[in-house]
């Protein structure tokens, strides 16, 4: 090997790579930074952001609120105003050039980089890493902050291909957007995305046809704008309460569920209570409402009944308030994500939308002019918007050609059976960690408060390997097993698996239906985190350095 090979090798080897830029990928950049650890970031996109710099379909909005959608460093959110309550897109996407420039994060950041392999070599402890335009890295350890939303799912119906108008996976939406005006416009599916391109389409398409599914459980947003002088008032006290009061929540809001029984109260009790919780909007009444709704099908009907009375009450035609809001629920209530709206409801009672329920007239096929459902009609369309979902929270990691110690892809691992251990590990894959991700609170918990907690432990395990002379960290089979039993017998205690949902899984066809995320609550999980720190990392095998040359390099 010549010198220039061996010193373009030499700098091709650094402390951590992670892979992603959103609010995952940014957090761990900065505290490994600040740790003293060198560290890259590569990043698919051309920019910052994560799901908010793909996601630029038509009315892409957070559902989470303003307040706790940020990062906790005060020297962010003190001089940060937002502008609406629910930030947009938009907003997000000029919320991570802020950060960047405020944490200068772009210069360790290599984007349109897009990271296709990464193979464990044992015999150095390092990760080797391959990307989609040939560069290739050597890290010591691999994080992946690649989000539960980053393979979209395309629906398998024939004709696909064939369409001749504008057609695009909401994920996959173009930068440049679409316009929408006088057009006729369908939209396959009504997840969160889907509802808000349906709100946004509605009133200026020349036609909208609605092809569901299930129908979604959507809830009140109650958006409003947001002044300065608000929020620096907030901003003194407020503001940091909230931010510390996250992580200790069921689900890293700024409320928790009420742990009391919806039958504890009286009829005239439970209402007025299930009214305060609506009229507050957001997830409110879904995650500040009372947990025996989780688990008890009772309780789950009343809250149903309260959301079916809302619903139709803003729905004229008595033929669309049965398929936006069946009287036999066709799932529990909150056991799937449900959506937030402003004016979703009222976008049904225009006379320029039909909405097609799939149950009763599937889809047959697509055709070049458009779509063709059961009953022969052939649904003419300028544009098809695929509002289809993803193949979340595993797919985003398996969909990179991952393999271990043994030289097995992680997607055949997870092929078989999920499991992880803390939800951030994975026994036969050292040196390897995810946020966000299978197992975790993920689809249970703000984003923004899952990745800084799961980024500080993370962080903060490598720090400690460093100060004992470690190269080598890996989760043990049986610490997995167990780990994934926990998270088997939590969700076993809830109403989950009665949806056909991409919380287990069934929502892809052909993939094993299972929990993926853990569904005990923050304060829960961060205890059996601590826990594992404490006995001085319970179920890892942490190993030194095999060689004097890496020795030397510790």
């Amino acid at each position: 090997m010549s010198t220039e090979q061996r010193q373009s090798q030499q700098e091709e080897e650094f402390d951590v790579l992670v892979v992603g830029a959103g609010f995952a990928g940014a957090y761990q950049l900065h505290k490994l930074r600040n740790a003293g650890f060198s560290v890259k970031v590569f990043e698919a996109g051309s920019g910052m952001g994560g799901t908010w710099y793909w996601n630029c379909y038509p009315g892409a909005r957070v559902d989470s609120d303003f307040s706790i959608y940020q990062l906790s460093m005060e020297e962010l959110w003190k001089d940060w105003t937002w502008k609406e309550r629910f930030p947009g897109r938009q907003e997000l996407v000029d919320y991570f050039a802020y950060v960047d420039k405020k944490l200068d994060l772009s210069r360790d950041i290599s984007f349109d980089t897009r990271v296709t392999a990464a193979h464990f070599d044992t015999t150095v402890d390092r990760w080797i890493v391959s990307t989609e335009n040939g560069r290739v890295v050597r890290p010591r350890f691999l994080i992946l902050c690649t989000g539960f939303a980053s393979k979209p799912l395309y629906p398998n119906v024939k004709g696909l291909e064939t369409f001749q108008g504008v057609m695009h996976h909401t994920a996959r939406w173009p930068q440049t957007g679409v316009d929408l005006a006088g057009k006729r416009i369908g939209v396959i599916g009504t997840g969160a995305s889907g509802v808000q391109v349906i709100q946004e389409s509605g009133p200026v398409a020349s036609h909208l046809t609605v092809f569901q599914r299930t129908p979604n459980y959507a809830m009140p947003m109650v958006q409003h704008d947001l002044t300065e002088e608000a929020q620096t008032k907030m901003k003194a006290e407020l503001i940091p309460a909230i931010l510390r009061r996250r992580k200790q929540t069921f689900a890293g809001f700024q409320y928790s569920t009420i742990d009391r029984g919806v039958f504890d109260m009286t009829p005239e009790e439970r209402l007025l209570s299930f009214e305060d919780l609506w009229r507050l909007g957001g997830l409110q009444f879904w995650l500040g409402g009372y947990t025996d709704i989780f688990v008890d099908e009772r309780a789950n009907d009343e809250a149903y009944r309260f959301w079916r009375k809302k619903v139709i009450e803003r729905v004229n035609d008595p033929e669309m308030q049965r398929k936006l809001a069946p009287e036999v629920p066709p799932h529990p209530f909150g056991v799937k994500r449900p959506a937030l709206e402003q004016n979703y409801y009222e976008v049904y009672n225009q006379p320029n939308v039909t909405l097609i329920d799939l149950a009763e007239n599937p889809i047959v096929e697509v055709t070049p002019k458009g779509v063709k459902t059961q009953d022969g009609v052939e649904h003419e369309l300028d544009i098809l918007v695929l509002a289809t979902g993803f193949d979340a929270v595993t797919g985003s990691i398996s969909q990179i050609d991952i393999r271990g110690t043994d030289g097995s892809l992680i997607r055949e691992k997870w092929g078989n059976r999920l499991s992880t251990y803390l939800g951030m590990t994975c026994a036969g894959y050292p040196n390897m960690f995810f946020s966000y991700g299978p197992q975790g609170p993920t689809a249970f918990c703000n984003g923004p408060t899952c990745v800084e907690m799961q980024g500080d432990w993370i962080t903060n395990c490598i720090s400690d390997m460093r100060e004992k002379g470690k190269t080598c960290i890996q989760a043990t089979q049986e610490a997995e097993d167990a780990f994934v039993a926990r998270v088997d017998e939590i969700y076993s205690q809830g109403l989950w698996d009665r949806a056909k949902s991409w919380y287990n899984g069934s929502n892809v066809p052909g993939k094993r239906i299972q929990s993926l995320n853990f569904t005990g609550g923050l304060p829960l999980y961060q205890t059996m985190c601590r826990e594992v720190v404490e006995g001085g990392y319970t179920g890892f095998i942490l190993e030194g350095p095999k060689s004097d040359t890496q020795k030397e390099k510790l």
